[in-house]
């Protein structure tokens, strides 16, 4: 009997140590799903504890429990447990099986492409550089700062707008269905980069999808 005791408090363990370390974002989706916790407050969810009856977390200093049902007859169910019940998990919240973990600085065409609209929100920020005497007629010319001085407010707003509503689609339509968390700065970077670049972000974010989906159907073959 204790022979079997400490072989199941060592799977017990391990099962623990396996999960928190590379499994984390199935143990944030286990929170969501099954005890309705906020995606903010399931972030700092952490596994403590698994028998065969189920699993012990807690998440900003409150414990869950999530039963097994049925229980497992051994240890040796858990993996399999566990992958079913994730699954479950994203089909109930929504979400892809393709986890989003990492963010791609934008170079080549995207980096010019990220520099350039930049530079248009920059210099279409504050109207006055435009004003007669002011620091673009100086250096570029009357007939540059009149045609900008005109549209500024029409370019910026609309830049404005069209940005924003691109990025009000974006964090459900990829950020929230691929599970990056918003307590986490992965989350805001990518963000950011939407914010600036637009349409431009959504297609590297979807090339980096599809190149984290060609690497799973490798990995299952």
């Amino acid at each position: 009997m204790a022979d079997q005791a400490s072989k199941d408090a060592a799977a017990q363990q391990r099962i623990v140590s396996h999960m928190q370390k590379d499994h984390h974002d199935s143990i944030v989706r286990y929170l969501e799903h099954y005890n309705k916790v906020s995606a903010w407050t399931a972030q700092s969810g952490v596994l403590t504890a698994v028998d065969l009856n189920g699993m012990t977390l807690t998440a900003s200093g409150k414990t869950h429990r999530i039963p097994f049902d049925p229980p497992l007859k051994s240890y040796s169910e858990a993996r399999e447990r566990v992958v079913l019940m994730d699954k479950e998990c994203l089909k109930g919240l929504g979400r892809s099986d393709i986890t989003i973990n990492e963010f791609i600085w934008p170079t080549g065409r995207y980096g010019i492409e990220f520099a350039v609209i930049l530079g248009i929100f920059a210099a279409y920020s504050q109207r006055w550089w435009f004003a007669p005497g002011g620091i673009v007629e100086r250096s570029l010319g009357a007939g540059v700062a009149k045609f900008s001085y005109k549209i500024q407010p029409w370019l910026f707003g609309g830049l404005v707008v069209v940005h924003v509503a691109e990025l009000a689609y974006f964090v459900p339509a990829r950020l929230r269905k691929h599970s990056v968390n918003p307590r986490t700065g992965l989350f805001w970077l990518w963000c950011a980069a939407q914010a600036v670049m637009g349409i431009g972000c959504s297609k590297r974010f979807d090339a980096l999808v599809e190149k984290k989906r060609v690497a799973k159907g490798k990995q299952q073959h």
